[in-house]
């Protein structure tokens, strides 16, 4: 099942928001998120917010579109006073955004660019599953201008797929990469490790199947066990084991040595790019605290220290925009010491490193210790960054412990 909504002060009907949290917007980059919630099958260890069309009774996708294009108008109105520049990045996700025919998707991409523009340059990306990519949806992305297209891989090993119930056939992955290049967009592969059952060599399989695709980018995730979800039932009922630090270390370290020998380097803990112009953009946007609209149910927004979040189910969220109302369930306003915490937790993650300047006087007495033990790279910290050793990368909730202490 999802997971549950944070807690928060109850959200505008209207969506307005405080003026002091729109100005300046002009001057700022600004991105735009699409929660697309469908999904064909419901992944056991998924607790993202997806439905399965059968959960919901059947076909709600029209409605969705529709409403989805009524958020657009109330972000557009909404921000109007703030001036807000071309937008530089769109990220549609889910789910599995390509359920939607292309031009669907083209048409949302189409009314965010009436609306705001596009930057020069602007990255637009989508992800899909493999096998909803075939040449001509490919095409279709491109002439519609996506410029990106995420692969949910996630393993080239079919035991280790119908674990995570995945449905795709491996070797569809191929077909998927060559129809996204061909169109002549950048191709970013999804993967996972730690999955109950597989062992280092299933995983050195799949990451050398990955790299033989010859991907721009790579990102690759250690599998949590999510409350409520399939797989943390499975857990508990000993029919499956539990992911083991001890395993899930041995194969990211595994990662970074054959994604860095296969010419890709890491830019954040779970990030590899081929080269800097292959860098997920939006996410960076992300971990260095900018701002977003987020468009969908359940989906999350953020602009100056001000954070909301959608009504989750797709029909509650349909009703609302249909009667004139923002979807927007809840929002809270990051106070200065949360603005700082998150800076931290999220700014160490990335390779070009967190300023020491950022940190709070305790934190920055704290790095000495962290370069003595071998978490952070001593000559950047000379240059006035906190850089995380592979080490580091590997303990990183103890190193922002340790800067926010």
């Amino acid at each position: 099942m999802p997971s549950a909504f944070p807690p928060g002060d109850p959200a505008p009907p209207d969506g307005t928001l405080p003026d002091a949290v729109l100005e300046g917007m002009g001057s700022r980059s600004f991105a735009v998120y699409l929660h697309v919630p469908f999904c064909r099958v419901r992944c056991g260890y998924c607790d993202f917010n997806t439905y399965t069309l059968d959960e919901l009774g059947g076909s709600q996708t029209g409605d969705f579109v529709t409403a989805a294009h009524a958020e657009l108008e109330l972000a557009s109105r909404v921000l109007a006073a703030g001036g807000p520049p071309a937008v530089s990045t769109v990220f549609v996700g889910g789910g599995t955004p390509t359920m939607l025919p292309p031009d669907t998707l083209g048409d949302l991409l189409d009314d965010i660019r009436g609306r705001w523009g596009l930057a020069p340059g602007a990255e637009v990306t989508t992800e899909a599953n493999p096998d909803t990519v075939t040449p001509r949806v490919a095409q279709t992305l491109a002439e519609r201008g996506f410029t990106r297209v995420s692969l949910g891989m996630q393993s080239a090993v079919p035991r280790v797929l119908r674990t995570l119930d995945r449905t795709h056939d491996p070797a569809g992955v191929r077909s998927a990469v060559e129809a996204v290049r061909a169109a002549g967009m950048q191709v970013s592969l999804d993967l996972i490790y730690g999955t109950p059952g597989e062992t280092l060599a299933d995983w050195r399989h799949s990451l050398e199947t990955a790299l033989a695709l010859e991907p721009d980018h790579v990102s690759a995730y250690a599998l949590v066990v999510e409350e409520g979800t399939r797989l943390a039932g499975q857990v508990r009922r000993g029919e499956v084991p539990a992911p083991q630090d001890d395993d899930e270390a041995d194969k990211y370290e595994l990662a970074d040595a054959l994604l860095g020998a296969g010419g890709l380097a890491w830019y954040e803990i779970s990030n590899w790019a081929r080269d800097p112009g292959a860098r997920c953009v939006h996410n960076l946007a992300y971990w260095r605290g900018g701002d977003w609209w987020g468009v969908g149910p359940g989906a999350h927004s953020h602009v100056s220290g001000l954070r909301w979040w959608n009504v989750k189910h797709p029909r509650a969220y349909a009703e609302r925009l249909s009667q004139g109302r923002s979807p927007a369930h809840a929002r809270e306003v990051l106070d200065e010491d949360q603005r700082h915490d998150e800076a931290v937790l999220l700014g160490v993650r990335l390779a070009d490193g967190l300023p020491t300047t950022v940190l709070r006087p305790a934190g920055r007495l704290a790095v000495a210790g962290l370069i003595a033990d071998g978490l952070v790279d001593g000559a950047a910290a000379l240059r006035g960054r906190v850089v995380l050793t592979l080490r580091g990368r590997l303990l990183a909730d103890t190193v922002v412990h340790r800067l926010l202490a």
